[in-house]
């Protein structure tokens, strides 16, 4: 196998993994999604126009990570799920995790950090 026909399965294949972790961050408040999805797009703009489009059409989150890396906003919907999704996901760790309080708090600054990041990003506006 040639070196650039390994370095584009290598990419397609952490593209796919990417996308997989992306969509178990729906449904797994703790696994980030975004940074995921724009990893793979990444991954498959180097590897595969096509893929890279799939993901950049696709009817679920096309319009999401469009937003994200060409707008360089985020919808008000998604900003508050996210977040929402964030401090739910705070409250219940704090609440069930029995650990050290330094943890607790670099997990509170983590939690905070990240609502701080997606907070920074303008709003989408609404076409129309």
């Amino acid at each position: 196998m040639s070196p650039e026909k390994l370095k584009k399965t290598i990419y397609i294949t952490a593209g796919t993994l990417c996308l997989i972790l992306g969509g178990i961050g729906i449904v797994l408040p703790l696994l980030p999604t975004t940074p995921f999805w724009l990893l793979t797009c990444w991954f498959y703009l180097r590897s595969s126009q096509t893929l890279y489009n799939r993901v950049m059409q696709n009817k679920r989150f096309g319009s999401y990570v469009r937003g994200f890396l060409v707008d360089k906003s985020i919808s008000l919907r998604a900003k508050v799920l996210s977040i929402g999704t964030i401090w739910v996901s705070a409250i219940f760790t704090f609440a069930l995790l029995q650990v050290a309080l330094w943890l607790k708090i670099l997990l509170f600054v983590i939690f905070l950090s990240v609502s701080w990041y997606i907070l920074s990003f303008p709003t989408k506006k609404k076409k129309g």
